[in-house]
Parts: C-alpha cells; structure tokens; sequence
C-alpha cells in the first residue's frame, strides 16, 4: 500500500511541535505493516539542505505567484516530496511567521500552494508514482483534499489527522477565485466556513475519514465547547471519526541511550536521575533541595494552562517544590514567569525558546512535569516524561486523561499509578495536585513505584499504526468495486 501524506512540518527536518514529531515517526511505524508512506513537504531552507541534490519529478510555471519543481529525495528510510518553490517558503524567520513573530500574511497562499502540488501527485504528476491513498495533517494540508476532489483522481481515499481544532486556517471569501478551484466549490457542502473559506472545514468534508490523536479528544470536539465551531459538521461525521492515540519513537526516546541525557539510566535503576537533575538545576540556575524539582517543557499558551501555572509558583515554592520552565510564547504568561523567577531566586528558573536536546535532559532529570492544559488533543510530553521516569501532573482532558493514571488510593496500592490527574482550567485544582504531588515525593517507594509504572507502559506507535493500517485497508476496499 502507497500512501501518500502531506504536512507543513517533519522530524527531523523541520519542527515547531508536535505534529512535526508524529509526520516524522509514522512513515517508520506504517512501514512493519505493508505500508509505504512517501511525505509532501514544503522546500523550507533546512529541508533543502537535507535532501541536497535531487531529482525534480515535476514542474510548475506558476504556482500561486511563480514557478516551482517538485523534488524527489529519500533520507535514510524516508521518502520525501519536496515543493521548491522560493516565492513560498525560502524565507527567514519561521516557518509560519517573521522573525517578529507576525504569521506570515500569505500562509493561506503558501499552503494552498503545498495543497495543491499534493493533490496533483496523488491525480499522478509523477509518472512512475500513483499513491493508493492520500493522508493530510492538520489546516495547513487540509486543501489537499478539497483540490483532490475538485480534479481528475476525485475516487482516491482521504484521511484527515485533527492534531489541534483550534487552528483551521481560513481567508475571506475574496480570495476564494484565487485558490483555482471551481466556483462549485465554494458551498456549505464545500470548503465555504461562516461566509469564507475554512481550510481544515473543507479536509473534515471531503475525507473519507477523520482521525484526532487520541480517543477522549475525538470524543471532545463532538461538543460545543471543545469543537471550536465545527461541532456541528464533526458530529454529522461521527461515524467517520476515530479516536487514535498518537504514539512516540522510543528508540529516539530512550533514557538508556540517548546522546543527549549526561546518565543514563533505566527502569531497573534510578540513580543516575539523581546526577541528570543536578544537571538540569545547573543549567537553570536551580539550587538543590529535598523537594521535587518540578518541570515545563511547553508553549508557553493560554491553550496549555500556563497562565494559571504562572499564578501559582509561589504556592510551589511555599510547598518545597522547585520549577525549571522551557518553552516561549505568550509575551504576558514568560514575563510571569520570569516575574516568579525573580521573585524565588534559586527555586524557579526560566530559559526561552526551543532546544530539543535541552528538553530530553530536562525530561531525564525533573522528579516531575507540569501540565495544566485547558484543553490537550493527545500531547507528547506526558509520554517523553513517562518514558524518562518523569512524573506526569497533568489535567484530565483529551490524550492526557487517556494516558496518564491518577495516584489515587487504589492505583497507588495497585502498583498502577503514573502520575496526578487534576480537574483543567481552575488555579484550586492545580494547587492541589502540586501539593498532592509534593506529599506522594516524599514517600519515595511510592514515587519511585509510580516511576517504574510510567517507564512500563506502551506508547511506542506499534499499536496506533496497526489502527492507521487497518483504517487504510478498509478505505480502500470502500472504493474498490465489488
């Protein structure tokens, strides 16, 4: 099976977060079940530098504002698509905004452009490919599907991966002549969306099926609370819709070899997390203590509950606890923090911007991770925090409710418990599991159990990737005649 996917971003070559990590580790994971995935991605400079010298499969004189070749490329095992079109995506700063932060004001172009480029590979602008199934990753890819049913390949199936519902990409409805899709297109039963053009609206209409990242999630966006406007048209979609839980690559995430940890160390034996923490208070400006050293590898968003965290430091530090932050983001909530840090001089510790070998030690050396998400499709750091023995303290909404197990009384006395589960959105219930946190450390047979519990559980892709084949097979006999 051929399954061609498109995203705006891939581990290794290009990341800003999550997605970046699933594009890149399910291609891997497909592969033990017959599947074949081959990636569209944009020619970002540094995807550019990856693949070097390749082959141009197919050109274009004139997509959306200048020419443009598709790239064919393989690194390692992964086989790649690359739209290089310089007027699109050669640009400084990110990859979907300036340096100053600003979103670029032509992403609806720049990714229509990639949408576009994707359908025409599937309908089969590259002779000797013609990919079984097309499978697009959030808003930005979402088009791929609206021009793949708009062309000559309409019969192809389609997957379209929710990762976050509260970006859908859209533009005013004067733009619509611009996209070159017919006017026929521009309906409810279409990519129109509250009087524009909704770009994921348009992916969740055309698919032939709809997958979030975990199973609480897919449950979540049926409501009118979490479906962020397209509640309505998801639950006329229910039967198409599937829970999947997203999964990690634990051989690149694996405390008893990966490079970047300064110790290693396993299930079996603890004791080097002992020095990884002396490491990630260096580094953070943290003095030691007999309390956990509590930890934040995030965006620092109101999405993540990070604003509710800020206002609560002090009653951390009044616990015992210490707090290493990681992450950028909302210019209010990092003043906050570097408010708190200034405020407890040795006990919390700010550093801005993303570093990924940096996040791994982080992981490998905090007694626990913090993570009060208002809302959360899946989320990955719960599950890099339970591989590394780094206890979970997270709400109880989407993927995190769907992973981590409370230390209640009965997990606890069980030999089950993962971590600490708390109500999202509300400063009481954060507190509360901060200090129920600092009392469970400090029975350490308890802790170090709730360790072990976390570094035993499965969330390699194994099981998840037999979902996405199955889904696969059975789209493609849907389509296939009797």
């Amino acid at each position: 099976m051929h399954v061609l996917a498109v995203a705006s971003e891939m581990h290794p070559f290009v990341k800003t977060g999550g997605l970046a990590d699933v594009v890149g580790a399910l291609p891997a994971a497909l592969a033990p079940y017959g599947v074949t995935v081959t990636t569209v991605l944009p020619g970002y400079p540094a995807v550019l530098a990856a693949i070097g010298d390749a082959e141009a499969v197919a050109h274009y004189p004139d997509l959306f504002g200048g020419p443009a070749r598709l790239l064919r490329a393989s690194v390692g095992s992964t086989r790649l698509l690359v739209v290089d079109a310089a007027h699109h995506f050669q640009r400084g700063g990110g990859i979907y905004s300036e340096a100053s932060g600003r979103e670029w004001g032509d992403n609806w172009r720049r990714f229509a452009a990639l949408s576009a480029v994707a359908a025409s590979v599937a309908a089969g602008a590259v002779a000797d490919y013609h990919p079984d199934l097309v499978h697009a990753h959030d808003w930005q890819a979402a088009l791929t599907l609206a021009y793949l049913r708009h062309g000559p390949r309409a019969d192809v199936p389609a997957v379209m991966t929710i990762h976050n519902l509260a970006f859908q990409g859209g533009i005013d409805a004067g733009l619509f002549p611009q996209l070159g899709l017919p006017g026929s297109a521009f309906a409810v039963d279409g990519v129109e969306y509250y009087g524009g053009v909704g770009y994921l609206k348009a992916g969740l209409f055309y698919a032939d099926a709809i997958t979030t990242v975990s199973p609480a999630y897919a449950d979540e966006i049926l409501t009118p609370s979490h479906g962020m406007g397209l509640d309505g048209l998801l639950a006329t979609r229910r039967g198409r819709l599937h829970g999947i839980l997203n999964g990690i690559d634990t051989a690149e995430w694996n405390p008893a070899t990966d490079p970047a940890v300064p110790d290693h160390f396993d299930a079996h034996d603890l004791a080097a997390r002992a020095r990884n923490r002396e490491h990630v208070e260096q580094r953070f400006g943290i003095v030691g203590g007999d309390g956990p050293l509590f930890a934040v590898v995030s965006r620092l968003t109101w999405q993540k509950g990070l604003d509710i965290l800020a206002a609560t430091i002090d009653d951390l530090v009044a616990m015992g606890g210490r707090l290493a932050v990681l992450g950028s983001g909302d210019s209010a909530i990092e003043a906050a923090m570097f408010d708190a840090a200034a405020r407890h001089p040795g006990k919390v510790g700010v550093l801005t911007g993303f570093d990924e070998p940096l996040s791994h030690r982080v992981q490998a050396g905090a007694d626990a991770i913090l993570i009060p998400s208002r809302f959360e499709p899946c989320g990955l750091t719960q599950l890099y925090a339970l591989r590394y023995g780094c206890v979970p303290v997270v709400a109880h909404t989407g993927g995190l409710g769907d992973t981590v197990i409370d230390a209640n009384q009965a997990a606890v006395a069980a030999g089950v418990a993962t971590g600490v589960v708390h109500d999202p959105g509300s400063q009481e219930a954060l507190r509360s599991a901060i200090h129920r946190a600092v009392t469970l450390h400090a029975q350490r047979d308890v802790w170090a159990a709730m360790q072990r519990a976390g570094m035993a559980a499965d969330f390699s892709w194994r099981q998840s990737a037999a979902r996405y084949a199955e889904l696969y097979t059975s789209l493609l006999q849907e389509r296939t005649p009797a």
